[in-house]
């Protein structure tokens, strides 16, 4: 067993992971010329591009959850307990703060400052860059507790904070000073927003009251209530319409018209918790919110009447899910039941291709009904216990059947369309009290099988939402509450297990009792593996039992767990059996040999688990997590050394696995180029560079007669084109026209990138006394090309200047012994250098063709 813990399962990802009860932070990239929002996600943050949504960074992790997020051009703040962090490049910590006693509750970027302020009052100013103290206050929580601080607009210097005892204070933290006091509204301040207009405020009440305030006046210019409660968020829209956007706890949003003075619209229900923070983007009709329910949204203004309609989102589920099944043959897709009474769909590939099935509902009669007294909450579904999925006919009708805690009638969905479907499976004569506690749908996608707490056990035909028969004598299968229900692979057989302690075969078409096994204990749950035959059953004693469907009898007994086993999987081959149990423990049990072979803890006990039916992932949902966790299976990558566990064999816990970052989306690094990665120009001195030209500017030059020839015009040369009629002259007395200087650098780069080929030919025949050029003009440019050999930059130019300097000018230089000499040594050079990179070319070269020949 390696040091990690698991020999089968590395973690790789969690998916469902947006959002918390911490406002977000808003960041525009001046390069990237787009908005970025960042959110809080237990002990690091998420970076999410606002035009797609999709993330693009994740922070390292703190110590502890984080309290607070605020962000400035350059850097990202979030506090954890009493630490500050300062995260470059949105991922890597740059600076820590340290100083306060308290948890740090809220941040505020200042220019080169950062202001912090902590649940005990004490107020810091922070140098950004040195991490020093640069202003320290202590506020008593008694008369002044600081719950809210913005920077006024144009105030330089200048911090507005506001009290939980309704009290405002404007402060001058270069100076030490306290300016002036605004008594207040006689209720705390929840939030402080600035307005586009410059000197006025808008500040939010615990009493639900929205006061527009000049505070260069000390006027109070309007106020709006809101009748939801408390004020959790402020936000002045600035494209134009003045209109200021405030939320609730309830998750409703209101939109206030400053201009009239009225409640323009209202959106209900925006989030299922506490709207955390709203903000409207720059000079944009969009506006972003995020709340403790694990969503983000993005809210447009395109409507007659000014009412937003969501333009995109990224959701999750609001409470942790409590069962997880894989959806299809593809093993891509995770279909997830909440306790929140949502059914999602989980994408392993992409974000883009998660759906939100919604949430039940009673049924559509009463959904008419809702304007006629019943309330929202009242429409509304308990959580779903046990779904089962078939993906065989959902093209044609629903294919997803799912139990509600508490309910007799079980509900359909439709994958494809993305709601709940049109059927309630009741039996007609059921006792009321019964409740529906387990499903199967068949493999053809015909038929779902369900069980009750009364012991009755089901058929329904999915198309139609038929009851089509009952399992057992007077309409009972079980003397107790169905623990499970499955059916083969042929629809031969229906297993039945009930909390009587009996596990029973049925024929599906008679619905005949054919067998039934006496179990030592009642079960819990059942898994079936159709292509196998192998039935896993867990018990309440919680030992694990596999039965062979064909022989009816117990083959494998398996113990070890030492609490409720919650859910299990079995993989792709029949060949393991996964469980996972209220002791924190993930098992794999190995059905051939009987023994475990892989073990090992988590931090928080598992719920649900699912093994793709590629066998890539393995899937866990757990207690108090909101998300689902995939973890790779080692085996489809290399071989993976198994042997059977010892019997007081200790766990090793491992680490839930973390967001991994979207490829497909733009990276934010640092807002500055001056800290972006550069490459050098020269990676090593036994390497060589090339131009990256195109070949046509090096590789034509020693054929520019050929080309010519075939390149010669048929229609004579046409006339040049008129100058300017005014020319840049140098101002003076004297007229003078204007050149660029030119450096003797500059005229070597222009000499190498800039000429074409037939320019750069013409240059090299100029060298020599016979074109016009003077003596010494040769064996500089021998200089030149040794020096660019030496340097290893530019080989390809070099090598291409020198063969046409030779084929012009070779007899020439043939009577100079000093450019003799100097060629000689070049040549040295030349052939020294090429030796060493044809060695490393044929090394590789045989490397290559060892491995692809080669059985590995």
């Amino acid at each position: 067993m390696p040091a990690g813990g698991s020999s089968l399962f590395s973690g790789f990802r969690v998916l469902g992971l947006y959002s918390n009860h911490v406002p977000h932070a808003l960041r525009y990239h001046k390069k990237h010329r787009e908005f970025y929002v960042v959110t809080s996600v237990g002990q690091c943050f998420h970076t999410y591009n606002v035009n797609r949504l999709g993330i693009v960074a994740v922070s390292n992790s703190l110590s502890d959850d984080i309290s607070c997020v605020a962000a400035d051009r350059m850097l990202v703040f979030a506090a954890a307990g009493r630490l500050i962090s300062a995260f470059a490049r949105n991922k890597e910590v740059v600076m820590c703060y340290h100083g306060h006693k308290q948890e740090v509750r809220l941040l505020l970027p200042l220019g080169d400052q950062l202001i912090s302020v902590d649940g005990g009052g004490d107020f810091i100013v922070w140098d950004v860059q040195g991490g020093d103290v640069y202003l320290r206050l202590h506020f008593d929580p008694a008369t002044f507790d600081v719950s809210a601080m913005m920077h006024p607009s144009t105030y330089l210097n200048k911090v507005l904070l506001g009290s939980s005892q309704g009290a405002l204070q404007l402060w001058n933290i270069k100076t030490s000073k306290l300016l002036f006091t605004f008594p207040g509204w006689s209720a705390g301040v929840t939030v402080l927003q600035q307005s586009p207009a410059v000197d006025v405020v808008g500040v939010g009440t615990a009493t639900g009251r929205i006061v527009i305030h000049n505070i260069r006046l000390d006027e109070t210019l309007m106020s709006f209530t809101q009748d939801w409660g408390p004020i959790s968020s402020l936000a002045f829209r600035t494209d134009g319409p003045p209109i200021v956007a405030s939320g609730s706890p309830q998750g409703h949003i209101a939109f206030w018209d400053l201009e009239r003075r009225q409640l323009l619209t209202q959106h209900r229900h925006a989030h299922r918790t506490a709207v955390a923070a709203a903000t409207f983007l720059q000079g944009e009709p969009l506006l972003i919110t995020n709340g403790a329910d694990n969503a983000i949204k993005v809210w447009i203004f395109d409507q007659e009447g000014g009412s937003p309609r969501l333009l995109r989102s990224r959701q999750g589920h609001s409470a942790p899910p409590s069962t997880i099944h894989h959806h299809g043959n593809d093993g891509k897709n995770i279909l997830s039941a909440g306790q929140d009474g949502t059914l999602q769909s989980f994408s392993s590939v992409h974000e883009r291709f998660n759906k939100n099935l919604g949430h039940g509902s009673i049924n559509k009669k009463k959904e008419q009904k809702k304007k006629k007294g019943l309330t929202y909450e009242a429409l509304r579904l308990p959580a779903i216990t046990a779904f089962s999925s078939a993906a065989a006919r959902q093209a044609d009708w629903d294919g997803i059947v799912a139990c509600h805690r508490g309910c007799l009638a079980t509900t359909t969905w439709n994958y494809q369309r993305c709601t709940m479907g049109a059927h309630h499976l009741q039996p007609p004569a059921a006792r009321r009290t019964s409740i529906a506690t387990a499903v199967d749908i068949t493999s053809c996608g015909n038929f779902a099988v369900i069980g009750l707490s009364c012991g009755r056990v089901d058929v329904y035909n999915l198309q139609s939402g038929q009851h089509r028969g009952c399992y057992g004598n007077e309409e009972k299968a079980h003397s107790g509450a169905v623990r499970g229900v499955a059916t083969d692979a042929l629809n031969q057989l229906t297993l039945t297990a009930g909390s009587d302690w009996l596990l029973k075969f049925w024929r599906f078409k008679s619905r005949k009792q054919e067998e039934q096994l006496k179990l030592h204990s009642a079960p819990a749950s059942m898994m079936l593996h159709k292509d196998s035959g192998m039935l896993a059953l867990a018990l309440d004693d919680f030992t694990l039992l596999v039965v062979d469907i064909e022989t009816r009898r117990i083959v494998r007994k398996f113990a070890g767990h030492r609490s409720n086993i919650t859910d299990m999987t079995f993989s792709p081959d029949g060949r393991w059996l996964i469980t996972v149990a209220m002791d924190c423990t993930i098992r794999t049990w190995d059905l051939p040999s009987g023994f475990l072979v892989d073990c090992f803890l988590v931090a928080m006990a598992p719920v649900g688990v699912s093994l793709s039916p590629t066998g890539d992932f393995l899937a866990t949902a757990h207690v108090d997590s909101l998300g689902v966790y995939l973890w790779t299976n080692k085996s489809l990558c290399g071989p993976v050394g198994l042997r059977p566990l010892p019997a007081d064999y200790q766990p090793v816990e491992v680490t839930l696995p973390g967001v991994v970052v979207d490829d497909s989306g733009q990276e934010v690094t640092s807002e500055d180029a001056d800290d972006e990665y550069k490459s050098a120009e020269q990676l090593g001195a036994e390497l060589v560079t090339l131009s990256l030209l195109p070949e046509s500017r090096w590789k034509s030059l020693l054929h520019l007669d050929v080309i010519k020839r075939r390149n010669k015009p048929v229609a004579p040369p046409a006339a040049p084109a008129a100058a300017p009629f005014f020319l840049p002259t140098l101002p003076g007395l004297t007229p003078r026209f204007t050149s660029p200087a030119v450096t003797e650098q500059e005229t070597k780069v222009e000499l190498q990138f800039d000429c074409g080929p037939a320019a750069l030919s013409v240059e090299i025949t100029c060298l020599t006394s016979e074109g016009g050029g003077a003596s010494s003009l040769p064996l500089a440019f021998i200089h030149m090309i040794d020096s660019m050999l030496s340097s290893g930059r530019d080989f390809d130019l070099a090598q291409a200047y020198l063969a046409l300097f030779l084929k012009l000018h070779l007899r020439t230089v043939s009577q100079d012994s000093v450019a003799m000499a100097a060629l000689l040594r070049l040549s040295s050079r030349l052939e020294a250098g090429w030796a060493e990179l044809r060695a490393s070319f044929d090394q590789s070269l045989c490397l290559l063709s060892y491995a692809k020949s080669a059985l590995l």
